[in-house]
């Protein structure tokens, strides 16, 4: 059953206006990569919400922070060309970063995300990059199993912002019940 906009708003009240945005593609997305019943959706849009400031950023914030200036140069995000940290920085409602996950992901929806990476800031393209991340990683079984914890490892590489995530997977299980 898809989301509403009345239910995203539940789960995601600082989203506003753009839970009307976000509601038909992440409902076609998640439907597109299997994230469908309560316990799959409620992980899905929770880790979304975290990642994303509840949908209000679709591109991660650039200082060069010391962690962001740690990407340059880190070969196992595929960041090969000087500049490269810093162009395939996080984006998307799952923030995928570094040349090489934007080559994965720009074939796996059949775009050229190495020459234009902005295109993960479109709301379409930003919540497929996220259900297809979902996807690649395994995590509907997590979800499944309601290992809440694992799935956060294998998305932010660590539990930063796990208590953020975790009531807003508590919420949306409520809601979606």
């Amino acid at each position: 059953m898809p989301i509403t906009e009345q239910q995203l708003l539940q789960i995601l009240p600082n989203a506003c206006r753009n839970a009307g945005v976000f509601v038909p593609v992440l409902n076609t997305a998640m439907n597109r990569y299997g994230i469908v019943g309560t316990p799959r959706a409620a992980a899905f849009i929770a880790q979304v919400g975290h990642e994303s400031g509840q949908l209000r950023l679709v591109r991660e914030i650039w200082g060069p922070t010391a962690q962001q200036a740690g990407y340059e140069g880190r070969a196992d995000l595929g960041n090969t060309v000087k500049g490269d940290g810093s162009k395939y920085r996080g984006r998307g409602l799952i923030q995928i970063t570094g040349r090489a996950n934007y080559a994965a992901c720009g074939e796996a929806l059949g775009l050229d995300l190495l020459s234009k990476p902005e295109l993960l800031e479109q709301p379409q393209h930003a919540a497929m990059s996220a259900a297809w991340f979902w996807s690649t990683k395994g995590l509907n079984t997590l979800a499944d199993q309601g290992d809440f914890v694992r799935i956060t490892r294998r998305i932010n590489g660590g539990l930063n912002g796990l208590a953020d995530r975790q009531a807003l997977y508590d919420n949306a299980l409520k809601v979606l019940a």
